[in-house]
């Protein structure tokens, strides 16, 4: 969606034209809620901090599946299955190879995005449902693979490993308080690097592909080559969440939130927050994660007044409400929370002719 100005509000330059933060009160806000972010630990309960540290790895990798499904208009059913990848080539670096966390996320990124360039080879000649069944292969095909064949390496039947406390000098993030900090970090890069991809020849070219791949090829863009690109971008981002994820639980395993249920949930907050829209993510997974928290303790109130239903309601509104939300927005707000955010913003811009 265009941005909605009044008349006489416009651009002098190409700078300004290209500037994401564009008014100096847009500065000050971004600065605090940085501050109020990085104070967290400080002052949040114990709640808040796990739940903004994995909001924070989790809006890494569904910017990635952004990237694929929202810029590209390519379906995964995998990314899961590519955190776990990350997750397992940070750790085993780290455990056999003794290399910090600094360097173990980027390796386990670009191991994870060659990881899903070959899962990303159908789409040469599938599109739609059927490359959605593709990537739904790296969904079983992964976690059998660390079960089975790299048992020895990978914690046998039970396809789990521990992961050691990273140590930064002195400091010693052992735990969610400490880690925090690096997910915040690394979560402000990414948004940085794809706000930025989003606005150059890739970005245009990956929308160019989404729109019509036909018509793209045509005007010279090579679709094939574009999409491989995609699912790399996608991939390697996954595996940075994975990465994180597994050092911030200390653990990595295929029984630790790695299944097919947890792709169609970041699938699910990517429509949710908006396809193809740089905030949706934020506003997607923030939105799922709290609506689940609270689907929860919807349940465990239920089950304290009819205790002989207390097992049922206690697993029961977790599904429930992630369908229901899902299905409200297909209904009623098919382009997520992010093109309502657009359009309160032209509200209020125009006002009062809004109307």
């Amino acid at each position: 969606m265009a941005a909605l100005r009044p008349a006489g509000d416009f651009d002098r330059s190409y700078e300004q034209d290209m500037a994401i933060i564009r008014q100096r009160w847009q500065w000050w806000l971004t600065l605090g809620a940085i501050l109020v972010a990085a104070t967290l630990p400080l002052w949040g309960s114990a709640y808040w901090v796990s739940t903004a540290n994995q909001i924070a790895y989790t809006v890494i990798a569904v910017q990635g599946l952004n990237i694929l499904t929202g810029y590209t208009g390519q379906i995964s059913l995998g990314q899961a299955a590519f955190m776990l990848v990350g997750g397992y080539a940070s750790a085993l670096v780290t455990i056999y190879w003794g290399i910090p966390l600094w360097l173990a996320l980027p390796f386990a990124a670009v191991s994870t995005g060659v990881v899903g360039l070959i899962f990303g080879l159908p789409s040469l000649r599938v599109k739609g449902f059927y490359l959605a069944m593709a990537t739904l292969a790296a969904q079983f095909i992964i976690p059998w693979l660390s079960r089975q064949v790299f048992k020895d390496y990978l914690g046998g039947t039970s396809g789990r490993i521990d992961v050691p406390v990273y140590r930064l000098g002195p400091i010693v993030f052992d735990e969610v308080n400490k880690f925090f900090y690096i997910s915040l970090v690394v979560l402000l890069i990414t948004t940085v690097l794809i706000n930025n991809i989003t606005r150059t020849k890739l970005g245009r070219a990956f929308v160019a592909v989404r729109d019509n791949d036909l018509a793209a090829e045509l005007l010279g863009v090579n679709p094939f080559g574009y999409k491989l690109r995609a699912f790399f971008i996608a991939a390697m981002l996954a595996g940075l969440a994975g990465a994180l994820k597994a050092h911030s639980q200390r653990a990595v395993g295929t029984e630790l939130g790695y299944g097919l249920d947890e792709s169609i949930i970041m699938l699910g907050m990517l429509v949710v927050g908006g396809l193809g829209s740089n905030l949706g993510p934020y506003l997607g997974v923030a939105a799922i994660l709290l609506l689940e928290d609270g689907a929860d303790w919807f349940g465990g109130a239920l089950a304290s007044l009819f205790p002989a239903y207390s097992a049922s309601l206690l697993t029961s509104f977790r599904p429930i409400f992630f369908g229901l939300l899902l299905m409200l927005f297909l209904i009623f707000e098919p382009r997520g929370l992010a093109h309502r955010w657009q359009i309160l913003k032209a509200t209020w811009r125009l006002r009062p002719f809004s109307r």
